[in-house]
């Protein structure tokens, strides 16, 4: 039924950049934390950047849990599903890291998200991930469901937005600068957009 593989690349790496939407899954080390688990979408937003690497763009919202866990203990699953076609779930087991606006390495990163304008929806940081363990299972109960577009909700939310009034956004919300447990969440004041 399920198979490992070695990278990322050809069928895999096609089924992956096909699909419309992922999620995220971390925890804190702590056996009483909170687990999280995020959905991302929005086209163009997702990246594969070589055979054991992968970004995202990690835009606002109201909670930066998935950047405490990472600046906590790095680890991180992504998780694709068929929902249309052949019945199919893909996992990448890894190493994630939030890259922020401040990182020499940000600007060279946004790079590979061409098709995304980021000051529309108020990036926040591009969260890199080094696959350890990448595994696809069968998908059977996975539904059928169908994409009919982006939802625009978030852009309209978040354009009207520049560095200072998405900095005190952040700062107004309870688990920005630190998660759930108290981690240590996105670093604030929010670095300007290099």
């Amino acid at each position: 039924m399920g198979k490992i593989y070695e990278r990322i690349d050809g069928r895999l790496r096609t089924f992956i950049e096909e699909q419309q939407m992922f999620f995220t899954a971390t925890a804190p080390l702590g056996g009483d934390g909170t687990i999280n688990l995020s959905p991302k979408g929005l086209t163009g937003s997702f990246a594969v950047l070589d055979e054991q690497t992968v970004a995202y763009l990690d835009f606002a919202g109201s909670n930066a849990e998935t950047i405490a866990h990472l600046r906590e203990n790095g680890r991180i699953t992504l998780m694709w599903c068929a929902f249309q076609g052949p019945p199919n779930i893909v996992r990448v087991h890894g190493r994630g890291e939030p890259v922020f606006r401040d990182d020499p390495r940000f600007k060279e990163l946004l790079a590979c998200f061409p098709d995304v304008d980021p000051s529309r929806h108020g990036l926040r940081a591009i969260i890199v991930v080094t696959a350890e363990l990448v595994r696809d299972t069968c998908g059977y109960a996975v539904p059928f469901m169908t994409y009919d577009e982006d939802r625009d909700l978030h852009a309209r939310r978040f354009e009207r937005e520049d560095d200072e009034s998405l900095d005190g956004y952040f700062h107004k919300k309870e688990h920005i600068a630190s998660s759930i447990d108290g981690l240590p969440g996105l670093p604030l004041p929010l670095p300007p957009t290099p």
